[in-house]
């Protein structure tokens, strides 16, 4: 890469921080550090971020906290980590927009294959807000620009997508009205170096869903197919 992304390690354990910031730094990152909210706050007004990592359990502002406050200010990436393997922290760090989780005590190499997929997930076109540009697919009330990866409401706004919302709705849209059971979601819009737990693709086509379908309660773009997985109707309604 001609630049190097830029890292911020948000974690209150300065030894936890010092050691994961400088096992990225050597692997050709640049990284911050932030041991709270503030800290990080002082970091995102100094200079963009392209992906965060995010301890959960911090004093102040937790990392879920801090998960919707990055999600809502842009596109970075977001990696949680917890010493909690609890499925309802994942869920709902999935739903804040977290696009993956790691789980303390980690191997240093998973780490950076994580962070390196989200990294590469998250790398699109930029810039350019005109709809019109590039390859389009309607998904439910909304279309799909393929080329600039974003998605976009009838009046032309974004919507912002996390990099696996993307990756999962571009699987979709290549592969109108074929049953996609979770493993072939999986193996189709995520990184192989990856391997989250099923719930993650139920909990993200949930969200995808508030985001496209004329009524979320009564999905007709992402169908659920019982026991076998999703598929995508691109006969759906759009209003």
């Amino acid at each position: 890469m001609s630049e190097a992304a830029h890292i911020v390690v948000v974690d209150d354990d300065a030894d936890v921080r010092e050691t994961v910031a400088e096992y990225l730094r050597r692997n050709g990152f640049a990284v911050s550090e932030a041991d709270g909210g503030d800290a990080l706050r002082g970091v995102m007004s100094t200079r963009p971020i392209d992906l965060a990592l995010l301890d959960i359990n911090m004093p102040g502002d937790d990392g879920l906290t801090l998960a919707r406050e990055i999600r809502a200010s842009g596109p970075a990436g977001i990696i949680m980590l917890t010493a909690n393997n609890d499925d309802l922290d994942k869920i709902v760090g999935l739903e804040v927009g977290a696009d993956d989780y790691v789980t303390k005590p980690y191997n240093p190499r998973e780490l950076l294959a994580r962070v390196k997929a989200v990294l590469r997930r998250a790398k699109g076109a930029g810039g350019g807000s005109a709809a019109t540009l590039g390859r389009e697919v309607q998904m439910g009330r909304c279309r799909l620009n393929l080329d600039t990866r974003k998605l976009f409401e009838p009046d032309g706004s974004e919507v912002a997508l996390t990099a696996m919302e993307y990756d999962l709705l571009r699987t979709f849209a290549e592969n109108p009205r074929r049953v996609l059971s979770r493993d072939q979601l999986l193996d189709l819009a995520h990184s192989k170096e990856m391997e989250p737990f099923d719930r993650s693709i139920d909990t993200r086509i949930a969200r995808i869903r508030r985001k496209i379908e004329a009524d979320p309660s009564k999905p007709d773009c992402l169908r659920t197919v019982r026991g076998a997985g999703y598929v995508y109707n691109p006969d759906c309604r759009t209003a």
